[in-house]
């Protein structure tokens, strides 16, 4: 493993819009799988370093360059600054519903919201943060959506596991002893498609 390899791999990790896997690094530098962990390895070490505002981390299945999180106040003000088109809160109580019980159907995110639920769920598909997994096999055949590689990218999540605790707060439905409780995704629920 030379410094050039590193560059290689800095720069795909750069140029790259989504995670990017191991496997694909080792294909580019045509290396076996302990080679490519190495030089991925060493290239984190580098960005680990103090006074650096980017980091190499792992997420949704590959790994990325992305931002330190102590910076993540000044991120914030830029943020801020831009007029960026931000998930309403229909969407984020949808999106919720769906991250911690999925898969679920559009009939039970209407249930637990107790709104109508196709245009939020409809905007949540074409930013392609949820998708369909199937059908329930109940009549009428609803579709179950569940979470996306993209949600995870969204959140800065690496997988399902590091969704916080649920919690419900005292005065919803889910709280009240005849709603279900809700349900921690298990590691093979929602798991996003590459």
């Amino acid at each position: 493993m030379g410094p050039e390899a590193l560059a290689v791999v800095e720069a795909l990790l750069f140029a790259s819009d989504a995670p990017l896997e191991l496997e694909r690094i080792q294909e580019v530098l045509a290396v076996d799988r302990e080679e490519a962990l190495a030089v991925v390895s060493a290239l984190m070490a580098q960005y680990a370093t103090p006074g650096r505002g980017l980091a190499v981390v792992e997420v949704a299945g590959g790994y990325r360059i992305c931002t330190r999180p102590e910076l993540a106040p000044w991120l914030l003000q830029l943020r801020r600054a831009q007029a960026r088109v931000r998930l309403s809160r229909a969407a984020l109580e949808t999106l919720a519903i769906v991250a911690y019980r999925q898969p679920i159907a559009r009939p039970e995110i209407e249930q637990l919201r107790g709104v109508n639920a196709e245009g939020v769920l409809a905007h949540l598909l074409e930013r392609r943060l949820i998708r369909v997994v199937g059908r329930k096999e109940t009549p009428g055949r609803p579709l179950l959506y569940g979470t996306t590689r993209e949600f995870l990218l969204h959140f800065g999540l690496r997988d399902l596991a590091e969704l916080p605790p649920f919690e419900a707060p005292a005065e919803t439905p889910a709280a009240s002893p005849s709603a279900p409780e809700p349900v921690a995704p298990s590691p093979d629920d929602g798991q996003p498609e590459g």
